[in-house]
């Protein structure tokens, strides 16, 4: 029990044990006693009597302790027992010596780490404060000078007054070492204070200093500030440590700029502009050098060079082949192809139960149409509807080249034409499969087996003939066999195992490139290989891009194309060729590099072939190019395949004597530059589907330049060829009216020489043409100067008759001579 409190104490009775109290403290200020107990551990000791000898020979311990011990226990087992118990105590105490040893050990390491991390903190805080006392010191002196300037400026400037006069001898002398909280007049810290912190907050903008304009001077930044403070940090702790070189591997192409070397070696600029001019090349950071050059200057700063060559930038372009394992089922592309009018976008309406013939210009298709049907067993196609045009020969070429299956649709009324034949063509020379789609067999007329027939003189022959080719006879109207043809198609492509690996960087063909008014240049890509996905970097041909928005065949935006999807790909920065491959790549530093290459390349590859050519075949081309007419033109259509077909179109028109010459093509609306152009050259512009703008009309109107607009190719290609036709000039045709032989020479006074003819063959007319034979040889012509009938002149002679013929200028007349007599009459011509 507790005097203090009266209650029982905390423990257990009995042992001998030690009570203590404890105070505890509650919230409050409130506080208790309470009485703790600790028991003792009991310690067991022999008696010192148990060890006297006892009598009669006992063993020591055995008499005494035998009334105490428990009952049997022999002396032997007690004894060894004591002995146990001895080691065990001396084991106890050697092991708490031991502790506490080490506990002593390890309280004198941590002192002794404690002491040294103090004093290495002292220090650098003692050699800080001293750099940062230099510092405050030096920016002192600095402020003191600059002032000091500043008042000997005013003071020059102005007759000092008596204020300023006695101001000097009231103001106390300024002590060296500054002070922490020590003011100037204008309330500002002059010293390590709060208003000056040794130049440390120099560089940062006050609202005040904002307010003010500051102090008018140029501050320091942070960066500098910073920089000042570790160079005097470096020289208290014993001078700067120099950092070691890093030496790398510099790649540099056959040209660079110097301040992208610099960059790459990761050296200043102005250390390697200074380095090329002590080479004796005075040049600047946006100036180019040759790889030799940036050898030099890289081995000079202790770099490795790594040459490369200007093509490496498109080794970036992943063209690993894909494994097996990773290949994936993709829909078969299918082109429609064909002669024109055989019906091959009617078909392709049929299947896709849209109408788009209603929407071509003239019923016929002038651009490459890509789309995605679903059939009712759920199998996807990917088809591309080509023009049938003669002039749209690369356009089915584009097609051929990126297909899996063509279907070559004849006309069962119209048999095979010559489209169709180079349809066929195309299909071989790609070596793709082919299936023969005899359409218009509603037709009274129609004989798929006269289609049939002819198509073995091109060596495609059907299985109704023996052959391996699948045909299948269709109707676009009626819709008769559309179901055969599908079946075919998807027998077809299952015979190809058609795979492509979806998770790779993509890669397509441009079917059709455009530039849209409201959302610029546009591609419309079949993606052959990956997945293009929104906001890929990508390369196509000469121009680059980020993919802004994926835009499907039924005018629905996309997140993502995969393999066989044809998609419109927004995000260009120019307008692609069609049949260019689009490649995905990783930045658009890599993008840029590769599509300023490529546009590099074919500078200097049309350069090349302009500089091959010498001053002699320049002179010979002009003296042959010297009587030929040249009809000038500017073409502007509405997407690439368009504008490359009309190019070739005319290319083809034109002979010996008149040509069609192109002086631009382009993609877009016809603007006022163009119309400059064609001022320049006299030349005509045509546009294909596109209009000028409102600056272009009315510069043409001023500078009377024609505009011609078509929307039907075959329209275009007739009125060009008018229009060369009118460049050629009118044929002369002669036709011969009779012949007179010189039976006699007479000579008069004042004519000359006059023949004496009898008129053979047909008439002789006074304004027709003459020509003297001799021995059957042409020896003169020209006309008749006069032509009597005896003594009258006469405007013609009839055959059998006799006349005089005199000749304009000429004299050499014999008889025996043939004059041959002729009309000449012009006829116009036209250009086949």
């Amino acid at each position: 029990m507790s005097d203090n409190d009266g209650k029982k104490t905390l423990g257990v009775r009995g042992g001998g044990p030690r009570s203590g109290n404890v105070k505890q403290s509650f919230s409050h200020g409130r506080t208790k006693n309470v009485v703790v107990e600790t028991k003792r551990k009991r310690i067991v000791k022999p008696k010192p009597g148990a060890a006297a000898p006892a009598p009669g020979g006992a063993k020591p311990g055995a008499a005494g302790a035998g009334s105490k011990r428990p009952a049997g226990i022999s002396d032997e087992e007690m004894e060894r027992r004591m002995r146990a118990l001895a080691a065990a105590k001396e084991r106890e105490s050697e092991e708490a010596a031991q502790r506490e040893a080490e506990e002593r050990e390890r309280e004198e390491e941590k002192m002794r780490r404690r002491e040294e991390a103090e004093a290495k903190e002292r220090e650098q805080r003692e050699a800080e404060e001293r750099a940062k006392a230099k510092a405050d010191e030096e920016e002192r002196k600095k402020r003191e000078a600059a002032d000091a300037a500043k008042q000997a400026a005013a003071a020059a400037a102005a007759p000092p007054t008596e204020d300023q006069q006695t101001r000097p001898a009231k103001q106390a002398p300024r002590s060296k070492a500054p002070e922490r909280d020590q003011r100037g007049d204008d309330g500002r810290g002059k010293g390590k204070g709060r208003g000056d912190d040794g130049g440390r907050r120099a560089g940062k903008l006050t609202l005040n200093q904002a307010l003010s304009g500051g102090e008018g001077g140029r501050q320091k930044s942070m960066a500098a500030m910073k920089r000042k403070q570790e160079r005097a940090r470096q020289k208290a702790m014993g001078g700067a440590q120099e950092r070691e070189k890093v030496v790398r591997d510099v790649q540099v192409p056959e040209a660079i700029v110097v301040s992208e070397l610099a960059n790459r070696m990761a050296e200043r600029v102005g250390d390697v502009v200074k380095a090329l001019m002590n080479n004796g090349m005075m040049v600047t950071q946006n100036q180019s050098i040759d790889a030799d050059t940036a050898e030099l200057i890289v081995e000079e700063f202790g770099h490795r060079i790594v040459r490369v060559s200007d093509s490496d930038v498109e080794d970036v372009i992943d063209s690993v082949e894909d494994k097996e394992a990773d290949l994936m089922p993709r829909p078969p592309v299918i082109t429609i192809m064909g002669h024109v009018d055989h019906g091959k976008t009617s078909l392709l309406d049929a299947i896709r139960d849209a109408k788009v013939v209603a929407g071509e210009a003239g019923g016929i298709t002038q651009h490459i149409g890509a789309y995605q049907v679903t059939t009712d067993s759920g199998a996807v196609l990917s088809f591309l509807d080509t023009p049938g045009h003669a002039a749209f020969t690369s356009m089915r070429a584009r097609g051929a080249q990126v297909t899996d299956i063509v279907v070559l649709v004849v006309a069962a009324d119209d048999s095979v034409m010559p489209q169709t034949i180079e349809a066929i063509n195309h299909a071989k020379a790609a070596k793709v499969p082919m299936i023969v789609a005899i359409n218009k067999c509603d037709k009274p007329e129609a004989n798929p087996d006269k289609v049939r027939t002819e198509l073995l003189q091109h060596e495609v022959i059907v299985e109704a003939m023996s052959g391996d080719v699948q045909d299948v006879e269709v109707s676009a109207q009626t819709g008769q066999g559309l179901d055969e043809l599908l079946e075919a198609i998807a027998l077809q492509s299952e015979i190809l195992e058609l795979k492509a690996n979806p998770d790779r960087a993509a890669e397509g063909a441009v079917i059709e490139a455009q530039l849209d008014v409201g959302r610029g240049p546009v591609a419309t890509v079949l993606v052959q290989r990956g997945t293009l996905k929104q906001g890929d970097i990508f390369v196509v041909g000469e121009q680059y891009g980020k993919v802004r928005a994926l835009i499907n065949d039924r005018g629905e935006r996309v997140q993502e194309a995969g393999p066989s999807v044809p998609v419109e790909v927004l995000g260009l920065n120019g307008t692609p060729e069609a049949g260019d491959v689009l490649n995905v790549v990783k930045s658009e530093g890599q993008a840029r590099e590769i599509a300023e290459y490529r546009e590099k390349a074919a500078k200097e590859k049309r350069a090349a072939a302009g500089a091959g050519t010498t001053l002699e075949q320049l002179l010979a081309q002009a003296k042959e190019n010297e009587n030929v007419k040249e009809l000038p033109i500017l073409v502007k259509a509405d997407v690439q395949g368009s504008a490359e077909a009309i190019v070739q179109a005319m290319e083809k028109i034109g002979n010996e004597e008149v040509r069609v010459r192109v002086l631009h093509s382009g993609v877009g609306a016809i603007t006022e530059s163009d119309i400059g152009l064609a001022e320049a050259s006299g030349a005509p512009v045509i546009g294909f589907n596109v209009r000028a703008n409102a600056p272009a009309r009315n510069s043409a109107n001023q500078k009377g330049v024609e505009i011609r607009y078509y929307s039907v190719i075959y329209d275009l290609v007739d009125d060009v060829k008018a229009a060369a036709s009118g460049l050629l000039g009118a044929e002369i045709r002669e036709n011969f009216i009779g012949y007179a032989e010189i039976r006699e020479v007479f000579k008069v006074t004042g004519v000359g020489k006059v023949a004496g003819c009898l008129v053979t063959e047909g008439v002789a007319r006074r304004s027709a043409g003459v020509r003297l034979l001799r021995d059957d040889v042409v020896i003169h012509e020209g006309t008749l100067k006069t032509l009597k009938r005896f003594k009258d002149e006469v405007s013609e002679v009839q055959s059998g008759q006799e006349c005089g013929m005199a000749f304009e200028k000429y004299e050499d007349i014999r008889e025996g001579d043939v004059i041959e007599i002729f009309e000449r009459e012009e006829v116009e011509r036209n250009l086949d």
